[in-house]
């Protein structure tokens, strides 16, 4: 398995929650626990490929402004988890801040993988490939242990 294989693997899986987060309503187990899923996917995600991808790509010149962008992107989302978890679940607001979520989360997955992956593609070896996507899984395991 190669980085882009990882990553898109844990793109649908993100992609899937944060959807069926958004068919929720009010302050029920469902959405809590959706909520607790979709936070930890995404922190999780976002150190693993911000250390295992975004960090080798800022090394090269060809790929460092997407790079930057990306974890840029990473940081917006964590803002809007961080107004979920003190906004109240049965509020009005608290699924606006989710859809608005689901939003930028789909926008960010797009964007990675169909620009980032093509850049990265020729920025990488197929030996760094491969060593990046064990390095993801494993810092990915290991986050979501905690």
């Amino acid at each position: 398995m190669n980085i882009f294989e990882a990553l898109r693997e844990d793109h649908d899986k993100q992609r899937t929650l944060i959807d069926l987060l958004c068919k929720t309503e009010g302050n029920s187990e469902g959405r809590e626990e959706l909520f607790s899923k979709v936070k930890a996917e995404l922190t999780s995600h976002a150190t693993a490929e911000e250390r295992h991808f975004y960090v080798p790509l800022m090394k090269d010149d060809r790929t460092q402004e997407k790079a930057r962008h990306s974890v840029a992107e990473h940081h917006e989302m964590d803002e809007m988890i961080e107004e979920l978890e003190s906004t109240d679940m049965s509020s009005p607001h608290w699924l606006a801040v989710a859809k608005k979520l689901q939003d930028q989360l789909h926008h960010h997955l797009d964007e990675e993988e169909q620009e980032v992956f093509q850049q990265a593609g020729k920025s990488l070896s197929d030996e760094q490939k491969t060593s990046l996507a064990n390095d993801y899984r494993q810092t990915m395991k290991e986050q979501l242990a905690n």
